[in-house]
């Protein structure tokens, strides 16, 4: 264990970052924070897309809520300037940037945002089918809810008359229940189906409810 907190705890120790270029020419496979592999036997991130909330637990004492304090540390190893993320929940590509190396509070900042800062188009919302298009504006309803009953300091809203679906829907409303982070993995037929190509540093991410 302690080999494994040295490799990706903070220090001089780390190679350089590598661009996308460098990527490319050198095609060196990265390997993935174990917690972002959802691999790590003492920590299991417990990221809400929604609200940008992290935190965790040690899966052998799932009743104990525990910090997210190594955040910092980097996203993979080698580190990398950008990383590329697809999901087959949505038809999205959210893309991580960080000059000094993306770490894993970069990618779960820059998750949060992508999903709760941008909207879903006319034309993407019209190639939903009629059922998922209920579906997501059900759960755009439910969400405009919670965060109006979160911003006034009570859930009186949720036990109310249902507030009508907003006009608009967010691509987090596009999830509908499967807003929590499960983890990175790769899968180079996936991503070049749904890309085009494939790179070191695109990664697949797994959502549950």
């Amino acid at each position: 264990m302690a080999d494994q907190i040295n490799k990706w705890s903070a220090g001089a120790h780390y190679g350089p970052v590598l661009s996308q270029t460098d990527l490319y020419l050198l095609n060196t496979e990265l390997e993935l924070h174990p917690i972002m592999a959802g691999k790590d036997g003492g920590f299991h991130l417990v990221f809400n897309v929604i609200t940008g909330n992290t935190s965790g637990f040690n899966p052998d004492a799932r009743d104990r809520d525990l910090q997210f304090t190594a955040g910092d540390q980097p996203a993979t190893l080698p580190r990398v300037s950008q990383l590329i993320i697809i999901t087959e929940a949505s038809p999205w590509c959210t893309i991580v940037v960080n000059e000094r190396g993306v770490t894993m509070n970069d990618v779960c900042d820059t998750l949060y945002k992508h999903y709760t800062e941008h909207y879903v188009t006319d034309a993407e919302f019209a190639a939903l089918a009629p059922r998922l298009q209920e579906q997501v504006k059900r759960m755009a309803a439910h969400n405009a809810a919670a965060a109006a009953a979160s911003a006034g300091g009570g859930w009186s809203g949720y036990y109310g008359t249902p507030a009508a679906a907003p006009a608009r829907f967010k691509r987090s409303d596009w999830l509908r229940e499967r807003t929590f982070f499960e983890g990175l993995r790769k899968s180079d037929g996936y991503a070049v189906s749904r890309l085009g190509f494939k790179a070191p540093n695109i990664f697949v991410m797994d959502l549950v409810a």
